[in-house]
Parts: C-alpha cells; sequence; structure tokens
C-alpha cells in the first residue's frame, strides 16, 4: 500500500441532520471533503459521509460517478432523495465520494484553454486516481479491503481497477455500464454520432476534442426518453433532477463565466466508451475476487443486456457474482423515485455488501 497525504478543506466536518427514508427519525449525517494527491501535480477530491454513531470497523465504500457529471453532484444531493451516499450511511456504510481528475473539485489539468486536442483523461489515468483514494482510504479507516460502487463509466472504471487490484476489493457493484460486449451501438458506436465521418470505426476526436461544455438542460433529455408515461414528475421528484443541474454546475467554478452557465467535462470518456460500445474490451474481469453485483435498468441507454452476461460469464474468481435487471427503470435509477427503480437499486447493493468479505492482511 503507497503512502498518500491526505489534505482536509474543512476545518471541520460538516453536520446535516437528514429524514430516514420511509420514516420520521432523523440521523446526523456527517460531510467531510478533503484532497488526495494521485500522480504528481494530480490532486483528487473526496467527500466522506458517514454519521455519529460511526463504529469502527464500518465497511468502506466508494462512489464512483460516470463520464459527464462528478461525484457529489451524481451521489450526495442536498434533497430528499438525492442522496445515494446518504442512504449507504443508514445502511450501516462508511462512504467515500471521488471526483476523478479532471471532475468536480479534483485537478483539470488542458480545460483551462482550447477544446481542441486528444481527449482528456482516459481510463488507465482513472485507474491511478481510484488506487490513490483507495489508499488514502485504508489508512483513514485501517481497514484492508474497501467496496467500490460505479454507476456508467464509473463502474467500467471500478471494474478496470479491481481487475488490476484484486486483494483490495471486497465488494464491486457495477451498473448500467459498458462492458465491450459486441460492437453494435446506437448512441455511442459506429455509425453513431461519436463516429469520425470520414472512419466511422474510430471516435471522432476532431469534433468532441478534448474536453466537452454541458449545460444544464443537456442533463435531462436523455433521462426524460427513458421515462415510461408523460408525466415525467410522477417517475422523477423535480426537486431531485433541479438539485442535480444545480449541483452539476456548481461542480466547475467556471461554469458561471460562459452564456448559458455550463461545466466542463473530459471526452476521454467518451472516447474509451465508443470502444467498448465497438466491442473493444478495455479489460478482462477474470482476476476479480470480489463479491460482484451487475446491475442494468431495463429501459437503460448506456448499457446493453449483453454486457452484464458477459460481464458474468468473465467474473470466474469472484466470490460470489449477482446479476439484476431493474424492471422500467432508467440510467438513473438512484435518482428516480423510491418505488420507480431506487429502493430496489439500494435493496440490491446493500444486500450485495452484507456479503462476508474474505479480509487480507493489512499491511
Amino acid at each position: 500500500m503507497r503512502s498518500q497525504p491526505i489534505t482536509p478543506r474543512l476545518s471541520r466536518a460538516v453536520l446535516i441532520g437528514a429524514i430516514l427514508l420511509g420514516g420520521t427519525a432523523h440521523a446526523a449525517i456527517m460531510r467531510q471533503d478533503f484532497t488526495v494527491t494521485s500522480d504528481p501535480g494530480v490532486e483528487l477530491a473526496v467527500r466522506e459521509v458517514s454519521d455519529d454513531k460511526l463504529q469502527p470497523g464500518r465497511l468502506p465504500v466508494v462512489l464512483v460517478h460516470g463520464a459527464r457529471v462528478s461525484g457529489v453532484a451524481s451521489f450526495d444531493l442536498p434533497v430528499e432523495g438525492g442522496s445515494l451516499a446518504a442512504d449507504l450511511v443508514r445502511a450501516g456504510h462508511h462512504v467515500f465520494i471521488i471526483d476523478v481528475r479532471g471532475y468536480g473539485g479534483s485537478s483539470r489539468g488542458g480545460q483551462d484553454g482550447s477544446q481542441d486536442g486528444q481527449p482528456l483523461v482516459r481510463s488507465d489515468e482513472v485507474v491511478r486516481d481510484i488506487a490513490a483514494v483507495v489508499d488514502a482510504i485504508q489508512a483513514r479507516t485501517g481497514r484492508s479491503q474497501v467496496a467500490i460502487l460505479g454507476w456508467a463509466t464509473g463502474g467500467h472504471w471500478a471494474g478496470m481497477y479491481s481487475s488490476q487490484n484484486p486483494d483490495e476489493v471486497s465488494h464491486l457493484v457495477i451498473y448500467n455500464s459498458l462492458y465491450g460486449a459486441h460492437s453494435g451501438h446506437k448512441a455511442l458506436g459506429p455509425g453513431s454520432d461519436m463516429a469520425d465521418p470520414n472512419k466511422p470505426d474510430e471516435f471522432d476526436v476532431e469534433r468532441l476534442g478534448a474536453y466537452r461544455l454541458n449545460t444544464a438542460a443537456s442533463l435531462l433529455p436523455s433521462w426524460d426518453r427513458s421515462i415510461p408515461g408523460e408525466d415525467k414528475a410522477a417517475w422523477r421528484d423535480p426537486r431531485v433532477a433541479e438539485a442535480y443541474q444545480a449541483a452539476a454546475l456548481a461542480s466547475d467554478p467556471t461554469s458561471a463565466s460562459r452564456n448559458p452557465p455550463s461545466f466542463r467535462a473530459p471526452s476521454g470518456a467518451m472516447a474509451d466508451s465508443f470502444d467498448l460500445a465497438s466491442g473493444r474490451k478495455l479489460w478482462d474481469a477474470g482476476p476479480i475476487t470480489a463479491h460482484v453485483l451487475v446491475i442494468r435498468s431495463e429501459n437503460d441507454f448506456w448499457s446493453r443486456p449483453e454486457d452484464v452476461t458477459k460481464l458474468a460469464q468473465d467474473l470466474r474468481r469472484a466470490a460470489s457474482v449477482r446479476t439484476v435487471t431493474i424492471p422500467r427503470a432508467t440510467h438513473y435509477v438512484h435518482l428516480d423515485r423510491p418505488d420507480r427503480g431506487r429502493s430496489r437499486l439500494i435493496a440490491e447493493v446493500t444486500r450485495t455488501l452484507a456479503q462476508p468479505a474474505n479480509v487480507k492482511p493489512f499491511d
């Protein structure tokens, strides 16, 4: 285990009273932000979420965001039904949310100038970022292993890290993620808007560049299209959607400098996803030894059923493997209403995290 410097970003924890799901009891949720050094010159923002009754030995859970929106905006919104992190704390876990390089409060090398250039932040760099954060969490908690949950591209990153560092990961949750099972994807692979018109088997670097700008309005169309029915509010609390948009903009300190306001996101995740959607596997799940849960929302526009099937087949050394499809659920299931798949997701995740780990000696 490497020793990683940890720099607190708050002088004290932030205490927030939060209502427990389905009841009137209150729990004091604590949040503390700190930074971890990854590669030289790369600082990573991490949020720790726990409660005021934190017991030694709680399983640390790392949440890894996807290709566009950073960690806190994805997993810890300040509205009821908007914080998967808080829900996992209430279930008895010690949660850490990471911003990989190029996102949120982490270092944003290459994003201060022109958008032209090769896509920034590729999967191998993110794996190094996750490794640095896991090392810091091990030192901070005294636990030799962590659980990792990744959403969409975050699931790809989490799986890739776990395949290279199987001894560090006791539990792995991958949901709505590509695995490179085969070629063919309407939105991401060859023939899609992501493809170079002159070289349809290649990612369009000229158009998509080093990083992209995203407005608040751009976050909703894909979500809206995957919600069954016309009444989107029946499926998704408008307060959660508004908080998601606001937090995404707030994650980038430069967002207000543009009209309309927009946040930056590296294009590397999209380039790697293009490869995965083209049937080019970027990692092999074979070495993973954790308890693994692979979840897919039935109405997901990102992953494919074949990704789940192939991933499960490749998990030959895993302590256990479960695959779950949540009926009619969307790509954003952890932000939808409880009866629209969110409660099922949380139940499946906590069931997997309850599996006893094969603990390795702490270095």
